[in-house]
Order: C-alpha cells, then structure tokens, then sequence
C-alpha cells in the first residue's frame, strides 16, 4: 500500500539531487587552484552547513581554512574576466564589451539581428531558464589569451536559420516568444565565424575560413576551439555537414591564416569523443598532436605530425576505449580509459602509456571507476573512486597512483536512513543473445522477496550520453529512480545496443536508426533476464518513464512494445524527429535522411497505443518545443485513445520550479495505473534549486 509516509520518502529522496550535502556529504570535491596548481582548496556541504579545507599535495597535508583570502571579489555572471582579473568581456546588444575598473569600450561594433558576437546557437540558449533566474542571456561565449591581451570569439551567424514561436499565455496578455530553430534536414544552420579580438588596440583578427558549422552549441563553450598554452596560435574542431570529416586547424591570431593540422573521414559520424559535451580528446603538443579515432574500431590515440600531418603511429590499441588526455610529461601520457575493468566495461582507470606505444600500464590498479581532475601544473591528480554501489573516497595521488592525502570518505548514514538501497549492478544480453549489455535495479523500499512487485524502466536512449554512470550515482539517476524505489517500484535503467561508452560498433547501432530509442527490444530483453532470477518482478505491470529524449522513448516503448510496457510517462518528449533539433537528429540519424527522421516518429503512430500514457510538458520548453506533445495529443484524439496530458504554464524543459509538483503528478499516474490504488493526498513543498547546481550545467 502506498502510503503518505512513502511519498515523503519519495520527496525526500528528490531534495537530495537538488540540494547537496542533504543527505550526502563529502561526495563531491571541487579543487578551486592557488598557486598556479601548487595548492588547493574545497568545500564540503552538510545541509546548511559548509566545511572548507586547504591541501597541499607536496606536503601531503589537508587543514581547515578561511576560504576569504582566495576568493575572488564578487563578479557580474554575464562578465567573463581575463586570467590577470585586470579586464572583463560581456554582451551588449548583438556586439561585445570590455571593462577594465570604470572604463568601458567596445570590441565590435557591426553586431546586428541574428549576426551578433559571443551568443551559442537559440536552439541551446536557454533563454526561458535564464529568464526564471533574471538573467537576460548566458555569458558571452569567449577564450580569453593566456596573456590577458586577446579574447577568442565567434560571430554567430543565424540568418536563414527556421524562425519559431512559443506562446507564453499569461499572467496577461499572451505574449509570443521567437526562436531561430532549425529543424532536421533544413537548408540552414547555425554557423560560427572565429575572431580573435585585441582588448587593447580593438584589432578585429577574422580566420580566413569558412564559418563552423554549429551543430549544437558554441565551439569555444564545447571545448572546440582554444588557445595554446603560450598564445601563439588558435585550435579549433571542424566539423563537415553531415560529420563524416573532421578536422584540426591551426589559425594565427595576428594573421587570421588558418592551416588544416589532421583530417580525419569516416562511414558515418567521426568523433572527438563519444560524449557528445565533453572536451575533445585532442592534445596539441610542441611538434605532434595526440588524436582521438575510432577507426580500428575502438577508441585510442594516435600521433600526428603537427607541421605536416603525417600520421607518426598508433599509441594505444586494445578493446578499450579512451575517455580524457589527463596529463602529458616527456614522452609519456597519462588518460583515463574505460573497458579495462572486467566486470565493468564502463568503469574508468587511469593509465599511463610512452608516445611511442610502449610501457602501458594501470596507474589506479583496481576495479573501481575512477573519475579525476587534474591542475593547470600537472603535478598530480585529486581522484574520486567509487562503484554504483560504493560510496566514493576522494584522495590527491602521483602519478604513480601513490596516495599523498586523502580527501573525503562520503557519508551515506542520513541516505541509509531515508531508507535508500544501494542499486544492483547487471549483466543481461541484448536481444540478439550475443552482445553483453549492463543497467541497475532498485529494490523498493522495505523490500519482501515474497511480494510481487510493480517494475518502471526508467529510460533515457541517449546517444550522446549514458544512461546509467558507472559510479557513485551522482544525481541524474536519482533523480526518478530513487523517489519511485521508495514507493515500491522495482526500478530499472539499461544502456541498450546504440549508446556510448563501448566499441564503435556498439555506438553505431543508433546511427540512422533513432527510431530504436537506444534499442528498446534491448530493454525488453533484460527485463525478462532479470525477472528469470527475480520471481518478484511482475512484468505483468511495466511502466516506462523518461524525460527528454526518455520522453520519446518512454511513449514509443508503450506505442511499440505494448506486450511488455502497459503504462508510460512521457516527459518533455521530442515525438518526431522531423521538427527537432536539427543538430542532434543529423548527428545521429545522418544529415539528409529524411527517410530515418520519419521512421521515429511517434505521431505517425499514436493509433497503436494499447496502455496507459501521461504526457507531460513545459509551455515555454525551448529545447524541445511544446508542440510535439500537443501534435502526439492531437493524432491520439483523432485516433480515439485514451491518455492523459499536462501541459505545465510558464515551465521550460527541465521544470525547473515545478518539479516537484511535476514528479508528484508522475508518481500519482504510476500508483493508479500499475498499482490499482488511489495515491494519498499528499503534496511536496516546492523545492528550490540550488544556484550552484544551475552553473555546472553551463
């Protein structure tokens, strides 16, 4: 019986991914350097409460301090100041300014409409959620010069690129809101014009080459293009329209003269690292360049000459993958990889290796997933270590894995005693009964293996990143999986055949064929798997629940799938891939393929709908427009289907100060439909979100 007590356990449970240090302490540390790396300092939140300590690795020693001294004086957040703290860049209409103390001056000043400087594509602006946070825009998008004297941007050209609308219906007057939108095989897209500004003398260096393709958001805010280490030339990433060629250019900052360094062309899409929002794996060295590829099948690093582009060799090789260049010294190079764990092919160890390809070895030698942050100097690595069952140990080591102090041991007692179970790790086949796929289970809470049990597959198809973190769950799966475990679901998350962090094969099973959503006869597989040993998962009532792209395959699984999903909860779902973001589709269904855009649509076939469906969605959603819930609604009532719908005023994507109203709505469609009962009456506070959570998401 679900019960009042289970829903508090339930929103208590959601706090906890928005609000840090609640029930969790001293799982996250965030080095803020001093002295150029030599030292760092943290903080650690209880509650309300805020713990900092000072380190120096050198000493091998850690004390309590007054964060007071190093930190900076209070900023404007739409300023992004140079390295001297001297000068600060912002936006001023459709052109950028800089400011040094109370002067004030203009860096261009032939802005205009939709060919302004330092803004990303609209389609990634975020502008409704800046808005909620009284912020007109994100900061400019802008690499300020090792030296402080210049500042690397882009003119964002979006003329040509699809006008949309939304429509935000009150406090008053409906008030219309547009948006440069492109849509999957448009003519148009955003584009990127690289200019490297001197602050001085107002100098405007433009790259003598054609604009970036801007598929997703800014080059310089993805990591795509930076300065090198001494301000004598630029990098950046290029990308061919349909991503099958990729590029390293070098551009002169004094000259604008841009030279083509690696080219690399493949099949279908060629990456500088599965994760699509994560740094390239490039590395620009004195005279080569290590270069993340895939062309043997998995990832490694190759070497190239960097005056030439001759190909010098292959460093890594093996059924592995490289996740991050940590720290290259000498002739020696250190990165995280994962794949060398053998229970867990997710998990991440870091590895040292010679340029030439000899002397690879396991820095952390254990079966841990390690993930690792590393200062400017290079002079060791702060590493938190953990499994999704294994709260994570933070320490500083060398980099011979040699521990000089440890950090933080996270505390899970106030978790435990919300009555939160450490998820199980597994191992399933896919539907083809060959390929290993993995995920998680939540147990309920007060679990009896002599009940039955209701099951949520809580869905997100990627392919641009896991659905499952082979890690201490750092939130994102909490999120749903935790909240509904403590109603009395059994709770499952399974990384199908077409997601990333495996070979290219594995990822390649989603290219041209977003219409799987991430393999979803995969996830049907693994339920029956796992209900083999499981006598208490009843898949006689399973539901699929997911946002955003979970949103769309939450709604296909109960469109597709009807025999094994009997219930589904949509959330902010794209439903037709061909009125959605044309960057994403194209990256992963192929640019002109319309053929493949109208196989996922989940409109066309709304008349198969057998189970029950919720759909929710935010009026002012600028990542995924609110007309693809209503167009699904619409052929759903044209098909004569019973569904329910909620259409959220003034909500953008993530429903940022709704949430809880939302995930309850959630909750009370679930316990009705699966369980048969009606849900107490029940109704969460609503929870605020935390500013600092806001900021890493930018």
């Amino acid at each position: 019986m679900t019960t009042t007590a289970s829903y508090q356990a339930a929103e208590q449970l959601l706090r906890r991914v928005t609000t840090p240090g609640e029930l969790v302490v001293g799982d996250k540390v965030k080095p803020q350097w001093i002295d150029g790396g030599a030292r760092f300092w943290y903080q650690v939140r209880d509650g309300s409460d805020r713990r900092f300590t000072l380190v120096d690795p050198a000493a091998g020693t850690k004390e309590p301090c007054d964060p007071t001294p190093f930190l900076p004086a209070p900023g404007n957040p739409l300023e992004v100041p140079s390295p001297d703290g001297k000068t600060a860049v912002s936006i001023r209409g459709h052109d950028l300014w800089a400011r040094s103390g109370e002067r004030e001056w203009a860096l261009t000043t032939d802005g205009a409409p939709d060919h302004g400087y330092g803004r990303g594509p609209e389609v990634t602006s975020y502008q409704t959620l800046m808005t909620k946070f009284g912020l007109p825009h994100l900061p400019p998008m802008v690499a300020w010069s090792p030296d402080s004297t210049k500042v690397l941007a882009h003119r964002t050209d979006e003329r040509g690129v699809r006008l949309t609308h939304l429509l935000a219906s009150g406090p008053d007057a409906p008030e219309l809101r547009t948006q440069r939108y492109g849509f999957a095989g448009d003519e148009h897209l955003s584009r990127a014009e690289l200019v490297v500004l001197d602050v001085a003398t107002g100098t405007v260096v433009r790259a003598q080459a054609e604009p970036l393709f801007m598929h997703q958001v800014s080059p310089i805010m993805q990591q795509w293009a930076w300065w090198a280490p001494d301000g004598s030339a630029v990098y950046y990433l290029a990308h061919s329209r349909d991503q099958r060629t990729l590029t390293l250019n070098r551009m002169d900052p004094v000259t604008g003269e841009v030279r083509t360094v690696v080219t690399e062309s493949g099949p279908t899409r060629v990456e500088p690292n599965q994760w699509l929002f994560d740094a390239p794996i490039v590395r620009v060295l004195a005279n080569e360049v290590l270069w993340f590829s895939q062309r043997d099948g998995w990832g490694h690093l190759y070497r190239y000459d960097l005056h030439t582009g001759e190909l010098l060799g292959q460093v890594t090789s093996g059924e592995w993958l490289v996740r991050q260049i940590l720290h290259v010294s000498g002739d020696t190079v250190h990165f995280t990889a994962s794949g060398l764990v053998a229970e867990d092919p997710y998990r991440r160890s870091v590895c040292r290796i010679r340029l030439d390809g000899t002397g690879f070895a396991l820095v952390t030698d254990d079966a841990l997933d390690h993930v690792v942050t590393v200062p400017g100097n290079g002079a060791y690595f702060v590493d938190s270590a953990s499994t999704v069952d294994t709260p994570p140990v933070t320490t500083v080591r060398d980099w011979t894995g040699r521990v000089l102090v440890e950090l933080e041991r996270a505390d899970v007692s106030r978790l435990v005693a919300a009555g939160w179970n450490a998820p199980e790790r597994f191992c399933v086949k896919a539907a083809d009964g060959v390929t290993d796929i993995y995920g998680v289970l939540y147990k309920p809470h007060g679990f009896d293996p002599a009940r039955s049990y209701a099951v949520v597959d809580t869905i997100y198809p990627g392919p641009q990143v896991n659905r499952v973190e082979p890690g201490f769950d750092p939130g994102g799966m909490g999120l749903d999986a935790e909240p509904l475990a403590a109603l009395g679901f059994v709770v499952v998350a399974v990384d199908g055949r077409g997601t990333l962090g495996r070979s290219k094969a594995f990822h390649d099973a989603s290219y041209g064929r977003l219409a799987d959503a991430g393999s979803l006869d995969d996830h049907a597989a693994a339920l029956r798997q796992l209900a083999e040993s499981r006598p208490w998962m009843d898949l006689d009532r399973v539901a699929a629940f997911g946002h955003s792209g979970g949103g769309f395959a939450a709604a296909r699984a109960v469109l597709t799938l009807p025999e094994v999903y009997r219930a589904a909860v949509s959330l902010s779902g794209w439903h037709d891939a061909r009125y959605f973001n044309q960057g994403f589709i194209e990256t992963y269904d192929g640019a002109g393929n319309p053929e493949a855009y109208a196989r996922s649509s989940n409109v066309d076939i709304a008349d198969r709908l057998q189970g029950k469906l919720l759909l929710v969605h935010g009026e002012l959603d600028d990542q995924v427009h609110v007309d693809h819930t209503l167009r699904l609604a619409d052929r759903l009532v044209k098909a004569n289907k019973d569904f329910e719908m909620l259409i959220v005023p003034g909500a953008e994507h993530m429903f940022i100060d709704s949430l809880a109203y939302v995930r309850t709505r959630c909750w009370d469609f679930l316990v009705r439909s699966l369980l048969g009962e009606e849900p107490p009456a029940h109704r969460p506070a609503p929870i605020a979100i935390d500013p600092e959570l806001l900021s890493e998401m930018f």
